[in-house]
């Protein structure tokens, strides 16, 4: 690559399948080779203001420049969207998915994995926890015979949420508590739930729950004191991600590792969690966080607090494999979160969707350019969004 390698446009798509919206962007160079990226907007509400932002950033930062400069690139667009500094989700994951894009280019044009150019493999293989299986259940019997069957399918490590309820939104979505409080009726249901699953899979089986920042901290902490004889791995995201100091003040109150960090941007993002010590492990999205280098960052900087990393993941396939090249060069990676359990349709939308490839809940590293996927466009043709050009 030492020649420039101009960016002459992008392709943008919404997926609208099954509920959930991965949103992709494909980063054109005159070289011919083509780059992938995906913003972690999946599901929530933002998918088409995702997508708007990936093209603002193309058309007012990215078209005609080298895209080897990837450091030089990443800067150009925080410095310069002006809302990047304090920004949330809707313009780091339009900088983060195009970020991805360019180590994508970057391996492709040299022929290597992105792992290569990130120092190189700590593992071969990276091990992982099943999401996304208990979204249909909801008494405690439910979740436990759900639960079975994830161990079943090869997973020795999974993750639920006790607050939810078993229904799903008018876009697909599990429905959370609103109302920053819970009833000792909801408390008790939410304990015999864990006990259900932790009963069912036994005492091997690594057991986390998500509480998606949905109580105050002291409703948390008399609801973590009732979880802590379940040996859980750890807590996750126990009140507001805003509130670092509550989150600090929880993980001091309860003998359970607390985890977080999926609703935080960047590295600065990242600072006072650090500072306060408020978490055990951290949970940067590749997707939302700033990209691939800005993810690596943060998780030297967890490195430096002696904190671990389980890199937050709940997109398509291309994040993925992203965040599956990242893995291999985490010194301290705990675990990785995937979510398995999905319309199938998901995983067409490129020709090797890692998701396809998991064996005993473990998917080993792969070596092909770049990520490893390519883009169907046939599959993807309905789906497109936008197209820039220079």
């Amino acid at each position: 690559m030492s020649e420039p390698t101009t960016i002459t446009g992008a392709d943008i798509y919404i997926a609208r399948i099954g509920g959930r919206h991965p949103v992709v962007v494909e980063v054109h160079t005159e070289a011919g080779v083509s780059g992938l990226g995906e913003a972690a907007i999946s599901y929530g509400i933002g998918a088409t203001a995702a997508a708007g932002m990936i093209k603002d950033l193309m058309e007012g930062v990215v078209l005609g420049k080298d895209a080897a400069r990837i450091e030089a690139l990443w800067r150009e667009m925080y410095d310069h969207t002006f809302w990047a500094k304090g920004g949330g989700p809707i313009v780091f994951s339009g900088l983060s998915a195009i970020e991805q894009a360019l180590w994508d280019i970057k391996g492709k044009m040299l022929g290597v994995p992105v792992y290569q150019l990130l120092g190189g493999k700590c593992r071969d293989r990276v091990r992982l926890y099943a999401n996304g299986w208990s979204f249909r259940c909801g008494s405690p019997a439910e979740l436990a015979r759900a639960a079975e069957k994830v161990v079943e399918d090869g997973y020795d490590a999974l993750k639920m949420y006790p607050l939810a309820t078993p229904e799903l939104d008018e876009h697909g979505h599990i429905r959370h508590v609103s109302q920053r409080q819970i009833g000792r009726d909801a408390e008790k249901l939410a304990v015999d739930r864990v006990r259900a699953v932790r009963e069912a899979v036994g005492p091997d089986v690594e057991l986390m729950v998500d509480m998606s920042a949905e109580l105050t901290p002291d409703a948390i902490i008399r609801i973590g004191r009732r979880l802590e004889e379940f040996d859980l791995l750890f807590l996750e995201e126990p009140v507001d991600p805003f509130d670092v100091e509550g989150m600090a003040h929880v993980r001091g109150a309860l003998r359970i590792p607390v985890a977080a960090g999926e609703r935080l941007y960047t590295r600065y993002g990242f600072r006072r969690l650090f500072e306060l010590r408020a978490a055990d492990i951290v949970q940067p999205d590749v997707g939302t966080a700033g990209g691939i280098l800005e993810t690596r960052k943060i998780a030297a900087m967890a490195e430096a607090y002696d904190m671990r990393v389980q890199p937050h993941l709940c997109a398509g396939p291309i994040l993925t494999a992203a965040t599956l090249q990242l893995d291999a060069c985490l010194t301290n990676l705990l675990i990785q979160e995937v979510y398995p359990y999905r319309v199938p349709e998901h995983f067409d939308i490129v020709d090797h969707p890692p998701e396809r490839e998991i064996r005993n809940g473990h998917i080993t590293i792969g070596d092909r350019p770049g990520f490893g996927v390519a883009l169907d466009r046939e599959v993807m043709k309905p789906h497109l969004w936008a197209r820039c050009a220079r």
